[in-house]
C-alpha cells in the first residue's frame, strides 16, 4: 500500500509539472510537444506518450476558451448570422469567423488522417530526439527570418483569404514535436505581413479547434482505458495547465506589443543544440 501511494503521489506531482510545462510552452512559440518529450527524458520520467501529452492541451484549450470569451462570443453570433443571412459574411467580424472555420479545417483534416492510418505515429522517427532537435533549430531560423522579412503592416481587417489558407496549411507541420502550432502559425502570419501582436491573437483563436478536440479525443481514450484513480493525475495535469496556459497567453501579447520575437530564436537555438550536443 505505502508503494502504491508513493506511485500515485509521484504521478500526481509529474503530472502538475508536465501541465505548467503544457501550459507555458503551448502558446509560447516553442513547442510544447517537444518540451513534454524532453524534459521527461533529462527528468529520468517515463515519455507521457501522445494521449497523455495531448489530454493535457484541454488545460489549454480552456484557457484559450475563457480568456478569448468575448471574440470568441463574438465568432459564435457571426456565424448563427451568416447561416439565417448569408450576405452577412461580407461583415468585418462575420467574414473574421468564417476565417477561422477555413484556417482550421487543414490541421483538423491532417489530425484525422494520422489518427485513422498512422497506427504507430506515437513510436515514430519524427518524435525522436534528433529530429526534434533538429526541427527546433530550422524553425528557430524559419521564426527569425519572418520576423525581418515581415511587413507587419495588417490587422485583423486587412487579412484575406489567401493570408488564411497559407497560415492554414503551415499549421499543418505542427503535427511534428519541435515546430510548435503557435510558432508555425505565428511565422506564417509574420511572412503575410501580419502585425505581430494581431498575428498572436490569431493564432491563440485559430488553436482552439484543433487544440480542444484532440485533447478531447485523446481524453477519452484513456477514460476507456485507465481506472478512475489513475485519471486523478490528469485532471491535476489539465488544472495546472490552464492556469499556466493563462498567464503565458497574457504574457505573450503583452510581450509582443513592445518586443520582437528573437528572444524566442534564440531560445529554440540553445534548446536544439543542447538536444543534440546531449544525444
Amino acid at each position: 500500500m505505502p508503494d502504491q501511494l508513493n506511485k500515485f503521489v509521484f504521478n500526481c506531482f509529474q503530472s502538475f509539472i508536465l501541465g505548467i510545462i503544457q501550459g507555458v510552452s503551448e502558446f509560447l512559440p516553442i513547442s510544447s510537444t517537444a518540451h513534454l518529450k524532453i524534459v521527461p527524458y533529462y527528468m529520468g520520467w517515463n515519455d507521457p506518450g501522445v494521449s497523455i501529452s495531448a489530454s493535457l492541451q484541454l488545460g489549454s484549450a480552456f484557457a484559450i476558451i475563457f480568456y478569448f470569451r468575448k471574440e470568441i462570443s463574438v465568432i459564435i453570433n457571426s456565424f448563427s448570422s451568416i447561416y439565417f443571412d448569408p450576405k452577412l459574411i461580407y461583415d468585418d467580424e462575420n467574414r473574421f469567423a468564417c476565417f477561422i472555420f477555413l484556417a482550421t479545417l487543414p490541421i483538423l483534416f491532417t489530425g484525422l488522417m494520422i489518427k485513422l492510418f498512422w497506427s504507430d505515429y506515437s513510436n515514430s522517427y519524427f518524435r525522436s530526439l534528433a529530429f526534434i532537435a533538429i526541427v527546433s533549430i530550422l524553425m528557430a531560423f524559419l521564426l527569425g527570418f519572418s520576423e525581418r522579412c515581415g511587413k507587419n503592416h495588417k490587422f485583423f481587417k486587412d487579412i484575406k483569404i489567401k493570408d488564411i489558407f497559407f497560415i492554414g496549411i503551415s499549421q499543418c507541420l505542427a503535427i511534428f514535436p519541435g515546430v510548435s502550432r503557435s510558432g508555425i502559425t505565428l511565422t506564417a502570419a509574420l511572412f503575410a505581413g501580419i502585425e505581430r501582436k494581431t498575428a498572436a491573437r490569431f493564432s491563440f483563436l485559430l488553436g482552439i479547434p484543433a487544440i480542444f478536440l484532440s485533447g478531447l479525443i485523446e481524453f477519452f481514450t484513456l477514460l476507456g482505458t485507465s481506472n478512475s484513480i489513475d485519471l486523478i493525475p490528469i485532471l491535476i495535469g489539465i488544472i495546472s495547465s490552464f492556469v499556466s496556459s493563462i498567464y503565458a497567453i497574457d504574457f505573450l501579447l503583452g510581450f509582443l506589443g513592445k518586443n520582437s520575437i528573437f528572444i524566442f530564436v534564440y531560445y529554440r537555438l540553445a534548446f536544439g543544440i543542447f538536444i543534440l550536443s546531449t544525444l
